[in-house]
């Protein structure tokens, strides 16, 4: 097996800040995390094609218009202290009597 190199140094230095136990834990621990991901990737697919073939096939301007709804609907969070919101900060700064 052929491994990059950089990723052999990238092992190395997740076990030399004791993230890994070992070199092969670490690699063995990647490849069972892509299993899982290409796993729930198959299942997504398999989901979709349940889906189109009930419904018909999703088209690019449905995408389209579910972004647009996600993008109005998304809260922005940056920015912000832990747990603050801008109302909690600026009731900070009244003086209160």
């Amino acid at each position: 097996m052929t491994v990059d190199p950089g990723l052999i140094e990238a092992g190395n230095r997740a076990v030399a800040s004791g993230e890994a136990e070992s070199l092969s834990g670490w690699v063995s621990a990647a490849l069972s995390d892509r299993v899982q991901r290409d796993r729930k990737l198959e299942s997504l697919r398999i989901a979709i094609a349940d889906y189109e073939a009930e419904y018909g096939e999703i088209t690019a301007a449905e995408l389209a218009a579910q972004r647009r709804a996600d993008r109005e609907d998304a809260v922005v969070v940056r920015g912000r202290g832990p747990g603050a919101s801008s109302a909690t900060r600026k009731a900070g700064r009244v003086k209160s009597a």
